[in-house]
């Protein structure tokens, strides 16, 4: 009977210390998630309120925010880097709520137990914990400018600064779990003897899936900040880094994810490190420069194109090294994996190449590239029409059927958006839904920069330049889909 008891007594004392352990580590988890926000020195652009002139067209001051007839959203921000933040976040409030909605759906259909979306939460944020310190204070009020809109109902996630900060590694994330298909973009471009009028053109789909909702809602951005160039971006509510985007310049980025080892902790967003690019660089030396300063955990490939320099590269990005690919021709095609003479050649690019759909698509992609070169007279050169035809299709190689929806196609049916660029014109042409089968509306960034403020609501995109909507979506095969 006594040792019956001290048996209990002893497993009494081993359950308490367990429970004092967990209880630490749950209050050592809360602590370290816990991201305190920036702290501006000018709030005022808080009292600022938008002004709703109806049919979705708000102003606030030069800003303004409308919802175009194509389906697509436009913004216009200038400012300091917090007023930013605050006047987009108020401009697209209603945009910023139901872009987490979505997202806090998706998770939610990924993760149905509560218990381990808990667990998963402070998961996330230890994950993250150092995630604020990775960025700029601009980045930083920005974002916080923005959270200040954000919904009131998600706190058990975080505040509504930690959470959006926390949402600009989402990408990233996605990157590190890229055997589950989230990301497989696609990019590519030509220049010189290769297009129509030696114009530069690049070309891009961003497939970044996290439900169909999430890609309702693109915001094609324009922003005029007090440092830096301006630019613009196709983005979502409550999001300040970018994915594709173009300044005045002539300098346009897009991302394709590489294989990356999954991350042990956090480092700058790719996202925000495509925006320091937008913002700060006009040309490829000054993109390169700022790629090589900042430190990221993922692997990635940025295609950088400058009016300036006449080409385009692709900056190769580890969390450890960093590689320039330059084709020295006319023509660059990027999917998700590595082509330099360094990075293309370790062991995890080389398996990315074997075991991934990232080759498969490259070779698809040149196929059509050499097709329409071969083309007599001229016609195979490179124009707007002929990207967008490229960024459209839905073929194997030899224009093999393989089904609606494949990682190897070009067009997998779940991009967030298609677009193409013309940086020496500043023109870009951006997809409507659904994916990039609906029309691309074309956006002259001279002209759109040049309005300094809009006081009546009016279509902004050029009309004349508007590339037509797949003719696919009016096959039986599409509504089968």
């Amino acid at each position: 009977m006594l040792n019956r008891k001290k048996i209990g007594r002893r497993v009494l004392r081993v359950l308490g210390v367990i429970f004092i352990l967990l209880l630490i580590g749950a209050i050592y988890l809360v602590q370290v998630t816990k991201v305190p926000p920036p702290k501006p020195a000018d709030i005022s652009s808080l009292q600022w309120q938008r002004t709703d002139h109806g049919d979705g067209f708000y102003t606030l001051k030069n800003n303004w925010f409308r919802h175009s007839k194509s389906g697509l959203y436009e913004l216009y921000v200038e400012g300091e880097p917090f007023e930013r933040g605050v006047i987009n976040g108020k401009l697209t409030e209603e945009l910023v709520i139901r872009q987490e909605d979505h997202f806090a759906a998706q998770i939610t259909k990924m993760v149905p137990s509560k218990f381990k979306r808990n667990f998963l939460k402070y998961l996330i944020g230890f994950f993250n914990r150092n995630l604020d310190k990775n960025l700029t204070e601009e980045y930083k009020e920005e974002i916080y400018g923005i959270s200040e809109s954000a919904s009131p109902k998600y706190q058990y996630l975080g505040t509504n600064y930690q959470r959006l900060l926390n949402y600009h590694a989402a990408h990233d994330i996605g990157h590190a779990v890229q055997n589950l298909a989230l990301v497989g973009c696609t990019s590519f471009g030509t220049w010189g003897s290769m297009s129509a009028d030696s114009t530069m053109i690049i070309g891009r789909n961003f497939d970044f899936y996290v439900g169909d909702k999430f890609a309702e809602d693109k915001i094609v951005a324009f922003f005029n900040p007090t440092k830096g160039y301006k630019f613009m971006t196709v983005t979502w509510g409550g999001f300040v880094g970018a994915v594709s985007g173009m300044n005045d310049q002539g300098v346009s980025v897009t991302i394709n994810a590489a294989k990356s080892d999954l991350p042990t902790g956090s480092a700058t967003p790719v996202s925000i490190v495509t925006r320091e690019i937008l913002q700060y660089a006009k040309n490829i030396p000054e993109a390169i420069a700022i790629a090589k300063s900042r430190k990221m955990f993922v692997s990635e490939s940025f295609l950088v194109a400058s009016a300036a320099d006449n080409k385009a590269v692709i900056i190769e990005k580890t969390p450890d090294e960093l590689d320039v690919y330059d084709p020295k021709k006319e023509l660059i095609v990027c999917t998700n994996h590595f082509q330099s003479n360094g990075l293309g050649k370790t062991k995890m690019n080389l398996e990315q190449e074997n075991e991934s759909a990232s080759s498969y698509r490259y070779k698809r992609l040149m196929e059509l590239l050499n097709a329409n070169a071969r083309l007599p007279n001229g016609q195979g050169k490179n124009t707007v029409q002929k990207t967008v035809n490229i960024l459209r299709d839905q073929k194997g190689i030899n224009g093999a059927n393989i089904g609606m929806g494949n990682e190897k196609a070009i067009n997998q049916l779940i991009a967030h958006h298609s677009v193409v660029f013309e940086p020496k014109k500043l023109i870009v042409w951006v997809s409507t839904s659904p994916w990039q089968l609906g029309q691309y509306m074309a956006y002259d960034l001279n002209k759109i920069f040049a309005l300094k403020g809009m006081k009546e609501n009016k279509e902004i995109a050029d009309s004349s330049l508007t590339i037509a909507a797949d003719s696919f979506l009016l096959t039986p095969a599409y509504k089968k889909l």
